[in-house]
């Protein structure tokens, strides 16, 4: 079995998600390189026999050390959100550049890409267009390898999405939904996307595109809903019109450089995408977990659901 595997990004949701299944499935030699300070040093605490460095990818150096002798990269960086391009292209395009340039050097024999659903998204921002630029940069490098298309994530440790949402919605006493909230998602837990991850680097899966969404279609406001069920949170759902709901996005973005939701991402919410639903459980040889069910997992998981990564 292969043993030492490289996590480049391996300190965001994925990565941390990852880790305690890579180490119940019995590798013990786990690299993760990252840039965010903060979310390593929360790694490093969970898990510290597990080699850290912080680093941006983006830039050639002597990380790519770390390279040498390794069995399989899980390739987990990427900028997810942001108001500035420059950003997205850097964690998702200069740092891919570099971390296939040191796969090549070293003769790295396996890899495991996590693109995203939005590559085949009508939505049209930052994230999405340099998502595109990744994937196609990894099916041009030679590499046969098994490319991962997500659909939009949740479970523990995360700060962005769902996440953010449940501690938003224990803070406020009125949770506001755009418009009606009738939009359909596919949340994927990500509990079922590293057991998908696993499966690949033991070589069950070794190459092909493949989208890996939600098996559930379910309405945002269901979604909110649900984590209300499970993080037995009182606010009141409360629907508020699109164009007012934007605008208060767009103003607090002009007073927080980093904000954890941007009209960005609110168009990409409304957007009309629905994702094939593959079946990526028997290809695979995973279960996919109840949506009900990983919600309740994610935030009342003793050692990890109330852990709270940095933006």
């Amino acid at each position: 079995m292969p043993n030492k595997i490289i996590l480049p990004g391996g300190a965001g949701l994925v990565g941390q998600n990852l880790l305690p299944r890579l180490k119940a499935a019995g590798y013990t030699e786990i690299v993760v390189l990252d840039k965010h300070a903060a979310n390593l040093e929360i790694l490093r605490r969970i898990h510290p026999d597990v080699t850290t460095e912080c680093v941006d990818l983006a830039d050639a150096g002597h990380w790519e050390r770390h390279f040498e002798d390794a069995a399989a990269v899980v390739m987990l960086q990427a900028q997810i959100g942001g108001p500035v391009l420059r950003d997205f292209v850097r964690n998702n395009v200069d740092a891919t550049r570099n971390v296939l340039e040191a796969m090549n050097v070293h003769r790295v024999p396996r890899l495991v890409h996590v693109s995203s659903s939005v590559v085949e998204s009508v939505a049209n921002d930052f994230y999405t267009e340099t998502k595109k630029q990744q994937e196609a940069l990894v099916l041009r490098s030679g590499f046969d390898c098994p490319v991962l298309r997500p659909t939009l994530m949740f479970g523990w440790f995360d700060r962005k999405h769902l996440g953010w949402l449940s501690r938003f919605m224990a803070r406020v006493p009125v949770f506001p939904i755009p418009g009606n909230g009738r939009f359909m998602r596919q949340p994927l837990y990500a509990g079922d996307f590293c057991k998908v991850i696993v499966a690949c680097i033991e070589g069950r899966v070794t190459r092909g595109v493949h989208n890996i969404s939600g098996r559930e279609k379910i309405d945002y406001i269901d979604i909110i809903r649900e984590i209300k069920r499970a993080t037995r949170a009182r606010a009141l759902i409360v629907k508020v019109p699109y164009a007012l709901f934007h605008a208060a996005l767009w103003t607090w973005g002009r007073f927080d450089a980093n904000p954890p939701f941007t009209t960005q991402q609110l168009r990409a919410l409304v957007a009309k995408d629905e994702f094939e639903l593959t079946d990526w459980p028997a290809l695979f040889g995973v279960t996919a977990t109840p949506f009900a069910d990983a919600i309740a997992e994610t935030f009342n998981d003793p050692t990890y659901g109330h852990v709270v990564l940095d933006f």
